[in-house]
């Protein structure tokens, strides 16, 4: 079988980590984006705006993916804006690839939004699930373009025959530049300049995240699902969660990714403190941390998402995702989450992101 994929997404978290696995495992990979990473080998990068159904329709002219990989979205000032441009990018592609009559398999990533609500209405009363989340709970009653990702796949299978499968990932760990949601790298580059400036590495979080189950999902955990569903008759047309197969707590967790760094662990105090406030004046700390230490990124924000690692840490319950669904039908991949942070950050001082 031909296997031909088009990661939407290539230079995202998500995407730049699931087209290194494609590549590795022989897929010929094509990598859509709109300044599209050129640094992974093999990878044949495509440029286009999703938003733009012209240009998307020139760009993939030559393109007949056997399999899609949707690892994207846009951020907007409003749920009502953010459902418009997210299931408009998602209608564009989906249109401008049916002609072809080549895609066998949609995947499309989302996440944990879809059961605790959109960023305006996030882990508010009224919507707060009972945990473990599992794939089976109703949508909310509330806007989210989660959903009209998902609808724009649901009704291009019902037009062009092929399967799909929705993936739901915890917070996702692992290597990207100019990412929105980058808790890995923001509590690295935190840490960073605790460690510079001799601050403590102090909780920013709520009490009910400090002491409750979390989990998380690295990068690469992620990639191993999503191809394991394209290529799975028996998982076809479902959701899954995803996530690294253990859990913890973070009044552990933190104190680990302190003793790495070497810097002071301070944990929940009785209030939170957003990292979006304390990293808020560190811009030309960090500017003048890559000139002393040669790094390859001096803008603050192109690493750190302090206001998306807020949302996950501040909320006021825990959360925990369960797996039960893909691993009785065969999926069984792990991964140690001290590991995954960890390994994030050597590779971040290997490629000289971090000091």
């Amino acid at each position: 079988m031909s296997k031909i994929a088009l990661v939407v997404g290539a230079s995202g978290i998500t995407g730049s980590n699931l087209a290194e696995k494609l590549i590795a495992d022989g897929w010929t990979t094509f990598g859509l984006a709109r300044n599209p990473n050129i640094e992974i080998d093999g990878l044949q990068p495509v440029q286009a705006d999703l938003r733009n159904a012209e240009s998307l329709e020139k760009a993939l002219a030559e393109v007949s993916p056997t399999h899609v990989f949707i690892t994207t979205w846009m951020r907007n000032e409003t749920e009502a804006e953010n459902i418009r441009v997210n299931s408009l990018m998602v209608r564009n592609l989906l249109s401008a690839l049916s002609p072809k009559q080549s895609v066998k398999h949609v995947a499309l990533v989302t996440g944990l939004k879809h059961y605790l609500g959109p960023f305006d209405a996030y882990a508010k009363a009224g919507t707060l699930p009972e945990t473990p989340v599992r794939e089976e709970h109703p949508r909310l009653e509330i806007e989210n373009f989660y959903y009209a990702q998902e609808d724009e796949v649901y009704a291009a299978a019902a037009r062009d025959g092929f399967s799909w499968s929705i993936h739901r990932p915890h917070s996702v760990i692992g290597k990207a530049v100019g990412n929105a949601m980058n808790m890995g790298t923001t509590l690295a580059v935190y840490a960073s300049i605790c460690k510079e400036t001799g601050r403590p590495f102090r909780w920013p979080g709520s009490e009910a995240q400090w002491n409750g189950l979390s989990d998380v999902t690295d990068a690469r955990i992620l990639a191993e699902q999503l191809i394991w569903a394209a290529t799975t008759p028996e998982a076809a047309n479902q959701a899954f969660n995803i996530t690294n197969g253990d859990v913890f707590r973070w009044s552990w967790l933190w104190k680990q990714l302190a003793a790495w760094f070497d810097v002071e662990a301070i944990g929940y105090d009785g209030e939170i403190h957003p990292l979006e406030a304390e990293m808020a004046r560190d811009g030309v700390t960090w500017q003048e941390m890559a000139q002393k230490y040669g790094l390859k990124e001096d803008e603050l924000e192109r690493l750190a998402s302090a206001w998306h690692t807020d949302l996950d840490l501040g909320r006021p319950i825990e959360v925990m995702t369960d797996m039960s669904k893909s691993r009785k039908l065969g999926f069984t991949a792990y991964k140690s989450t001290r590991d995954s942070f960890y390994e994030l950050f050597e590779t971040l001082r290997q490629e000289q992101l971090i000091p």
